[in-house]
């Protein structure tokens, strides 16, 4: 355990407001919390890849925003990102490509802009949507307007 070591964990500890849990058991922390310690301990082996599953689960709207945010300056350090997110609006706010996949098979790919459509919400969903332009960046915005089939 060496010095360098030690300020990683305190740095990855502070981006991710962490800090004041780390002396903590993981068994008593929120959902929300866990996910956020999860992410410091990615950040603080500072790999050249990090991989995140569902980073944002359990996480309030808020957390959530500012975990991607983390992440999206993380990608521009000059890390690679490969995240799953269910959130395709999420997804099309902070992922610079988007890979959906159905049944295990990738159905499209491309910019969120190309990718994200009604006819892949209605496929990947079965919901159809309307899809809106945010103001500002520009990214697809998701809006259900009816479910496509009927729940079972």
């Amino acid at each position: 355990w060496s010095r360098e070591d030690e300020a990683a964990v305190r740095a990855a500890l502070q981006a991710t407001g962490t800090l004041e849990l780390a002396g903590r058991r993981v068994d008593r922390l929120s959902g929300g919390q866990r996910q956020r310690c999860w992410l410091a301990v990615v950040l603080a082996q500072e790999t050249p890849v990090v991989l995140l599953d569902e980073p944002t689960s359990a996480l309030d709207l808020g957390h959530a925003v500012e975990v991607l945010e983390l992440v999206r300056e993380v990608a521009a350090a000059g890390r690679t990102v490969v995240m799953v997110l269910h959130d395709l609006a999420l997804a099309a706010r902070y992922a610079d490509r988007v890979v959906a996949m159905k049944a295990g098979r990738v159905v499209a790919e491309g910019a969120p802009r190309d990718v994200v459509t009604a006819g892949l919400v209605k496929d990947l969903y079965g919901v159809d949507a309307d899809i809106l332009t945010a103001p500002g960046d520009g990214s697809p915005v998701v809006v259900p307007t009816a479910r496509a089939r009927p729940l079972s």
